[in-house]
């Protein structure tokens, strides 16, 4: 058995035994999920020239990810973390040969395209959860937040980079090559994944029953131990409200083409900009993390990142609103780099899956159902009182849950999170 990673918590945490393979192996998995998204997207779209084929697209994948919630909760805590991580992948590995099959076949349907982003929607609903509850076992607990930051920073470059290189690829040689470099990612991550040894597991017995009344029963012991802890229960659902109701990535394309009159390229510059803002706190937070005044910390990255989409929701300058998304951005990235260090302080591994599956839920319909809240809001009252409304209601919101959740608010340090839950 290799060495505890103890001896190498004065080290960088790249050079952790473990912890470089698993983010290579995410980054491979990531960058195929978001190079088969665009493909995908750009298909679907070609073939029907409906847009609300596109709002299929996403709703084919978010509601196997709602409905295998407690089933993904409750078998990450149960079995080994590593082998549900692998599957999930050989899954969507699957998805990747089988929209590949579908490419070199044009003459079947949209509706089989629909059927596999279900297939790869299941898949889905294991890796965020496995992934999340997998990283705690393999770096030591005083190198947990600069992982995360560092992860988080890399993912976020991969959500950039992984869009470019799939229309690059798919203008190259079409949805077949896309799909081709997807599986060969996917498979790429499957062999890495092995080379990462996993430390203080502590997953309950897989011999304990598995029917439905006792999977229930399981998972309904996380939603408890988030009700029942302010730190946890306040740190994402600041997150899903913050989101839901103040994000601004939908109604970009109406900025870009009606208030800023920037054209498609002006477009995608503002949609990078926000991922430049969190590539570069994450980079930051990757190289001198930090461990004071967290809990109020957070509470300002909210209202910055509130406040940052008010100032675009007013502008009609160009840069001034890339400036603006820039900012909120690195907001955000600060926020979900203290809330994913304070939920995992906060949960027992035995309750990690459980725990970071509702998490992967909120955070999904912060993202997925935030978009529809922005775009029907514009149809109703016009883009810009919308994005004015919703910069508000995230102000709103963060000084609502600073209120409603002073111990949130008022940890210092990241292990007094785990001090507290421990305590109850």
């Amino acid at each position: 058995m290799p060495s505890s990673p103890t001896s190498t918590q004065r080290a960088g945490v790249l050079r952790v035994p473990g912890f470089a393979a698993f983010v290579l192996a995410r980054l491979a998995a990531v960058l195929a999920m978001q190079m088969q998204a665009v493909v995908v997207a750009w298909q679907v779209y070609d073939i029907t020239r409906d847009p609300m084929a596109l709002a299929y697209v996403g709703l084919a994948q978010f509601i196997p990810m709602l409905l295998l919630l407690v089933p993904a909760g409750d078998w990450i805590d149960r079995f080994n973390r590593k082998t549900v991580l692998a599957l999930s992948w050989v899954v969507e590995g699957i998805c990747s040969a089988l929209l590949l099959w579908l490419a070199l076949h044009p003459q079947h349907g949209i509706v089989w395209v629909y059927a596999v982003l279900v297939l790869f929607g299941c898949g889905r609903a294991f890796t965020g959860p496995a992934l999340q509850s997998l990283l705690p076992q393999i770096v030591p607990r005083e190198q947990l937040a600069q992982a995360l930051a560092t992860n988080s920073m890399l993912m976020r470059a991969a959500t950039i980079g992984g869009p470019i290189i799939g229309g690059l690829l798919y203008k190259l040689g079409g949805g077949s090559l896309t799909y081709g470099v997807c599986l060969a990612s996917f498979s790429l991550a499957l062999v890495l994944l092995p080379l990462v040894p996993t430390y203080r597991a502590t997953t309950a017995s897989a011999h304990t029953s598995g029917d439905l009344r006792h999977m229930w029963q399981r998972f309904g012991e996380g939603v408890r131990f988030i009700r029942a802890h302010p730190i946890v229960l306040g740190s994402i659902s600041l997150d899903l409200f913050a989101v839901l109701l103040g994000g601004v990535v939908a109604l970009l394309p109406i900025y870009a083409n009606e208030v800023l009159q920037v054209g498609p390229e002006g477009l995608g510059l503002l949609r990078s900009a926000i991922g430049f803002g969190e590539i570069a706190a994450g980079l930051y937070l990757s190289r001198r993390p930090f461990n004071q005044n967290v809990g109020i910390t957070m509470f300002i990255a909210v209202l910055v990142f509130g406040l940052a989409n008010l100032v675009f929701a007013f502008s009609s300058w160009f840069w001034l609103s890339f400036a603006c998304l820039l900012v909120a951005g690195a907001a955000d990235m600060v926020s979900m780099y203290i809330r994913s260090a304070l939920v995992q302080f906060s949960t027992p591994d035995g309750m990690r899956g459980r725990v970071n599956a509702v998490n992967m839920l909120f955070v999904s319909s912060s993202n997925e159902l935030g978009e529809f809240r922005a775009g029907t809001s514009a149809s109703w009252v016009g883009a810009m009182p919308a994005a004015v409304l919703g910069g508000i209601c995230t102000l709103v919101v963060a000084g609502l849950w600073m209120r409603q959740f002073p111990t949130l608010r008022r940890v210092k340090q990241f292990e007094e999170a785990g001090h507290t839950a421990s305590r109850r």
